[in-house]
Formats: C-alpha cells, structure tokens, sequence
C-alpha cells in the first residue's frame, strides 16, 4: 500500500532547483562507448570511407554538445567546451595507443593490439578514464564522474577522473584496483589486479589537498598491494610485490615484499 506523505515528500524534493540537472544514463554511456569504437574498432567506417568517418566524427561532437546543452550550458558555451575537447582527441589517441603497444609487448597472453582493444578490462577502463580526464581538465561537472563510474562497473577498475596517469600504462587483469582522484603516475607504470592507491585516512576536510601517493616511472605494483598516503612516494624502477602495506616512501630501484616463512606441520 502505497504511502502518501512519502510519494508528497519525494515529489517535493525532487521539484525543487538542483545545481544540474539529473543527466540521461544512456545518453552518455552511448557517447563514450561510440567514440571508443570510432578509435579502436572503425572496421564499418573504413569500409565505406572516410567521407564515413568524417560524417561519424561530427556525428559524435553533436552528441557531447547536446549533452553539455543538457547540463544546461549556454549554446557558447557548450560549443566552445566541445571544441577544446576534440582537439585533444588526437593526443588522448596516441596516448591509448602507446598504452596498448605497452600491454601487447608485456603480456605473454597478448597476440595482436585489436585482442586488446576488443577484449582487455585494463584497456578500455584506460581509455574512459583518459576520456574523463580530459573533461575534467575542462572542469565540467558530473560527467567525468559519471564516465569513470560507468567504467568501473564495467571492469571492476575504480579510476577517479582527477588521478594524473602517465604513458605506456599497463592494467593487467584489473579487477578490484582502486586509484584515488590526487594519486599520481608516472610513464611506464603496471598495476596487477586487487592494487589500492588510497589515502590513509578520509575526511572532508582534506578533499583540496593530495591524500593519494606518487607512482613514479617503470614501477610495477603486483596484486593485492595497498599504497596510502598524499605523502607517499614510490622512486621510479621499484618493484612491489603482492599484498604489500605502504604508508612510507620508498627509494627508486627498491623491491618490496612479504617475506614467506615455511613451517612443518607436527602430527
């Protein structure tokens, strides 16, 4: 039986002015995933020509204008945040670009670069998050978020659209990896699955001040480990092995790792 001063309630609520309006789910999941499949699976496009592609690319700046038009951006606005957006489509290409080559030339599971555009969690998590990123350089609201998030259910990476994310970077796996939205990595970095880049502790006081470690080049961080800590800093070319607990910085060129001690079972 339905409750009446509840339904009145709720209706109030939600007639009221929010600061933005409540974004249509497939709207933007619809966007990203066909600028995804416009850079790295163009198979149909390329059949019928680049007049093809061109008419798909404009196709795809009008759906993220309408989308900031939906935020209720003025139409000068929304032009110009577009704009800027698709001139770095070209840099977040090749970027992604680097990162697959970086996948295919570490993974010996890897055969060719379109496995890991079609198959790879690690991969596709990347290339929403580089999406993101570059709409949060442009400090549009929600939607970054929104676009991680939809990655993160998707792949089981949790990347906030803020995080600083360097070339050449390796998810393997993926599952479970959590990097927190001032975390910062460097060129040539691996992360296994289950990694924890987070803060040592949460308060809403701390949300402008970096809460989330420095990863700097060529590390390689194995399943499980949790890095905290905005003060923490991993020197470049350390290797930290699986299920590690870090709060401290660590020196370039160190390994990190649990030690395992054997013992024999009595009757």
């Amino acid at each position: 039986m339905s409750n009446p001063n509840f339904l009145k309630k709720l209706f109030e609520n939600n007639k009221k002015k929010w600061k933005y309006p409540f974004l249509n789910k497939n709207t933007y999941k619809q966007f990203v995933e066909d600028l995804f499949h416009f850079l790295f699976t163009p198979d149909q496009y390329l059949l019928e020509g680049i007049n093809s592609l061109k008419k798909n690319y404009q196709k795809l700046k009008h759906k993220l204008y309408s989308i900031f038009m939906e935020f209720n951006f003025e139409e000068k606005k929304s032009k110009k945040y577009v704009q800027y957006f698709f001139e770095n489509i070209p840099n977040i290409y090749q970027i992604l670009i680097t990162d697959a080559n970086a996948i295919l030339n570490f993974d010996p599971a890897a055969t060719v670069i379109e496995e890991i555009f079609l198959s790879y969690p690690g991969f596709f998590a990347t290339a929403l998050y580089r999406i993101a990123h570059q709409l949060w350089i442009l400090k549009i609201p929600i939607l970054p978020r929104m676009i991680t998030e939809y990655a993160h259910r998707e792949t089981g990476v949790d990347i906030h659209a803020s995080a600083e994310i360097g070339k050449s970077f390796v998810i393997d796996h993926g599952t479970g990896i959590v990097i927190g939205s001032s975390t910062k990595i460097g060129n040539s970095v691996k992360i296994y699955q289950g990694v924890t880049l987070g803060a040592i502790y949460v308060n809403k006081k701390l949300a402008n001040q970096k809460r989330h470690p420095t990863i700097e080049d060529q590390v390689t961080i194995y399943s499980g480990a949790t890095i905290l800590g905005g003060d923490t800093v991993i020197g470049h070319d350390s290797i930290l092995g699986g299920n590690v607990w870090i709060t401290n910085s660590i020196p370039p060129f160190s390994i990190v790792y649990q030690k395992s001690e054997i013992k024999m079972r009595t009757k």
